[in-house]
């Protein structure tokens, strides 16, 4: 296992290098000029030239890049243009918001997700089942920055239950005011984690060392609690980790509606400023955050099912 793990290291590590090349090369390409943004219309040329040579702009692409994939490697990834600070200080602060977050929503879903898959599967093909399920395939479709605006406009404006945004001092404070940008991730996953696991559960409880079970007498709920919900739940994970990695990027427009300070709204009001390095540390370190959840998926995967082998 430890041999296997180590060999994805070093597969991802191209891939890494890969991902630095395409975000600063998109970049580039962007337009604007930062230095003319930091310094507003009417600076002068020599002003200009002055701040472009501080920053590094006025280097060739390869030199830029080269200084940028030294503040990858190094941790750091630069520093921000506006904030004159490390992006990798300006991470460490935001971090903890969107990983609340991201914990506080697949919990929310898990909770939605299970009693309804069992529930769908018992009563598979019967009204229940497919009202239901047409529900969940709504909350699949719809725009989360929608979800959002209908949350606040009936939670929190109309009853006055939540907060419209923003974050508390304490952890009993945050996970009150997160609640609301937390089960607007949390209903679209638990529609696909509903989906998925109903699935499972039906094909399981359908499967021949079910019926040798029932053959040798045990009862309906030990069988489901010992045989069908755990072998059920093992293609679950894949899932919860598919959802994880984009619920890591799909924060951004969430953070923004709901004034969280997360690594979503840093990168909105990076782009809306035109700082370039925090754009692209944060583009690189979603993508490192998103491969080591992908790898410890699989790694979760490979010791639920003996079946499989990380290689």
């Amino acid at each position: 296992m430890f041999l296997a793990i180590l060999k994805r290291l070093l597969m991802l590590v191209p891939v890494l290098i890969g991902i630095t090349l395409l975000s600063f090369l998109l970049l580039q390409i962007m337009p604007g000029d930062p230095a003319s943004r930091a310094l507003g219309t009417r600076a002068s040329a020599e002003e200009l030239e002055a701040m472009r040579q501080l920053w590094g702009l006025d280097k060739p692409l390869w030199v830029q890049y080269l200084y940028f994939l030294r503040d990858c490697v190094t941790g750091s990834f630069g520093v921000s243009i506006f904030h004159k600070q490390p992006i990798i200080t300006l991470v460490a602060a935001r971090l903890p918001f969107t990983l609340a977050i991201v914990a506080y929503s697949t919990v929310i879903a898990l909770v939605i997700a299970l009693p309804f898959a069992i529930l769908l599967a018992a009563r598979r093909g019967r009204l229940t089942d497919v009202a239901i399920r047409q529900v969940f395939v709504v909350l699949i479709a719809m725009p989360p920055f929608w979800l959002c605006y209908v949350l606040i406009l009936f939670l929190a404006l109309g009853l006055g239950w939540f907060p419209t945004g923003g974050v508390g001092d304490g952890v009993v404070s945050n996970l009150y005011r997160l609640f609301l940008p937390s089960l607007v991730v949390g209903l679209s996953t638990a529609a696909l984690i509903q989906q998925s696991l109903r699935a499972a559960l039906i094909d399981t409880m359908q499967a021949d060392y079910i019926d040798t079970a029932r053959a040798k007498g045990l009862r309906g709920r030990e069988i489901f609690l010992r045989h069908v919900l755990p072998n059920s739940l093992i293609s679950t994970i894949s899932i919860i980790g598919v959802r994880v990695s984009w619920i890591i990027g799909g924060t951004v427009v969430v953070e923004k509606i709901f004034s969280v300070p997360g690594l979503g709204s840093l990168l909105i009001d990076a782009i809306v400023s035109r700082d370039l390095p925090v754009i692209r540390g944060l583009t690189v370190f979603f993508a490192v955050m998103v491969v080591l959840v992908n790898l410890i998926t699989d790694i979760c995967y490979a010791l639920a099912d003996p079946r499989v082998r990380l290689e």
